[in-house]
C-alpha cells in the first residue's frame, strides 16, 4: 500500500516527506492508520547519525492510532481499535517473561536495528528497501505496522492524536519514578532535567504524594514549567552554585530520591551528592561513553542505591492505559507540555525543540 513518511537519507539532513510503498503487515502484524506521532529525542539524535540506525530511514517511535486491519493470529486488537505503540520486545527472553520488556534479550535489533527487515510491513521506494521497523513502529507516516508486543489497546475517549507521547518519553519519565523508585506519601525527590521525561518525573512525583519535588535545571523557562506542574521547588544550575549543596538546603540531609534525564555526568554526580543516607539515584539516560565519577566509599558508607531505569520499567499495557486514567482524571496533565504540528511540519518542529521553544511536539495526521 502506498503511504506518506518522513525519511531521514543523511546525517544531520531535513527529513523527506514522500510517498513510499508499505508491504501488508502479515499474519502477526497490526496495521494502524496514524492519529498522531511524538518526537522523542532518541530520533533526533539517530537523524544525527546516532545509535547505529542505518540510513535511510524512517523513524519515529511514539504513535497513536486507529487498528485498520490485523493478521490472522492477532487476537490482540481489531480494527477500529484505539492503540498506543511503544517499544518493541520479542515476548520470549528471561526479562519478558519475568515482566519486563524494557530489558528484552532482544531489544537492540528489534528496537533499533531493523531486525526484520524485509519482512511484513516493510519500506520500498523504487524498488528499494527504506529500513524501518523503527522501535517496532516507524510512526513517522502516515500507517505503521506494529506487533502485538508493542500495541497497546487504550480507551477511545481519550485525545488520541496526543496519546503517542506515552509510548516513551513519558512513560520513561513517569515510570521510573512511579515504578522503579516507587516514592512513599511524604518522601522527597530532585529531578535533574526539566525535558519531557523530567516534567512527566514531577508529575509522577506528584501522584507518588512526594512532599518535596525539587526541579533542577539550566533553563529558567522549563523550571517555571516544573513548578506549574507540581514541583514545590526549583534549582537554577549554573556555575555559580552547586545544586547538590542548593537541593540539600532545601531539604535538610538530602533528598530520598534523585532523578538523573540529562544523561550528563556532572549532573548526574550531583544528583548523587544530593541525596540523603541510605538514598536511591535513576538515572535514564547514558550516553556512550559516559561514566559516573562516584566514589565507592562514599556510595557504600551512605548506604546508596544507583540503578539505571529504561523505558520507566513499564510493563505497557498496564501502564500506559493507567496513565490516561489518571490524565482523564485531572491527575496527570501531560498535555500542557505537548505542541501540536501538522505532519508536514515535522522539519520546523525539530528545530523549534532544539531552540528550546517547545517542549514535547506531537505530529498530527489529516483524518
Amino acid at each position: 500500500m502506498k503511504v506518506r513518511a518522513a525519511v531521514a537519507y543523511e546525517d544531520r539532513a531535513p527529513l523527506v516527506i514522500e510517498e513510499l510503498e508499505l508491504s501488508e503487515p502479515g499474519p502477526e502484524g497490526i496495521l494502524v492508520r496514524m492519529a498522531g506521532t511524538g518526537l522523542c529525542h532518541t530520533d533526533v539524535k539517530v537523524r544525527a547519525g546516532g545509535l547505529g540506525v542505518a540510513k535511510p530511514v524512517v523513524l519515529g517511535h511514539e504513535g497513536a492510532g486507529v487498528v485498520e486491519r490485523v493478521g490472522e493470529r492477532v487476537t490482540k486488537v481489531k480494527p477500529g481499535d484505539h492503540v498506543v505503540l511503544t517499544f518493541d520486545s520479542c515476548g520470549a527472553c528471561g526479562p519478558c517473561r519475568r515482566g519486563a520488556p524494557a530489558y528484552c534479550d532482544e531489544s537492540a535489533p528489534l528496537n533499533f536495528l531493523d531486525g526484520r527487515s524485509g519482512a511484513p510491513g516493510s519500506f520500498q521506494k523504487d524498488g528499494k528497501p527504506i529500513h524501518g521497523h523503527f522501535f517496532g513502529q516507524s510512526s513517522f507516516s502516515t500507517y505503521a505496522v506494529a506487533r502485538p508486543q508493542n500495541t497497546v489497546h487504550v480507551r477511545r475517549d481519550a485525545p488520541l492524536e496526543i496519546l503517542g507521547v506515552l509510548g516513551c518519553g513519558v512513560q520513561t519519565g513517569a515510570g521510573a519514578v512511579m515504578n522503579a523508585l516507587r516514592p512513599k506519601a511524604g518522601d522527597t525527590i530532585a529531578v535533574f532535567g526539566t525535558g519531557p521525561v523530567g516534567l512527566s518525573a514531577i508529575l509522577g512525583a506528584v501522584v507518588c504524594g512526594c512532599s518535596a519535588i525539587i526541579a533542577v535545571d539550566v533553563l529558567a523557562a522549563r523550571l517555571e514549567m516544573a513548578r506549574q506542574l507540581g514541583a514545590t521547588h526549583a534549582v537554577l544550575a549554573n556555575a555559580t552554585q552547586d545544586a547538590a549543596e542548593e537541593v540539600r538546603k532545601i531539604v535538610r540531609g538530602g533528598v530520598d530520591f534523585a532523578l538523573g534525564t540529562t544523561g550528563q555526568a556532572e549532573s548526574n554526580e550531583q544528583a548523587v551528592h544530593a541525596l540523603a543516607a541510605r538514598g536511591t539515584f535513576g538515572f535514564v539516560a547514558s550516553p556512550a561513553g559516559s561514566h559516573l565519577a562516584v566514589k565507592m566509599s562514599t556510595v557504600m558508607g551512605r548506604g546508596l542505591t544507583i540503578r539505571g531505569i529504561v523505558q520507566g520499567d513499564s510493563q505497557p499495557d498496564v501502564f500506559i492505559p493507567q496513565l490516561i486514567d489518571l490524565y482523564l482524571g485531572g491527575r496527570f496533565p501531560f498535555d500542557r507540555f505537548v505542541s501540536r504540528y501538522k505532519f508536514e511540519q515535522i522539519n520546523q518542529a525539530i528545530e523549534d525543540q532544539a531552540r528550546g521553544q517547545v517542549v514535547k511536539p506531537v505530529f498530527t495526521f489529516a483524518p
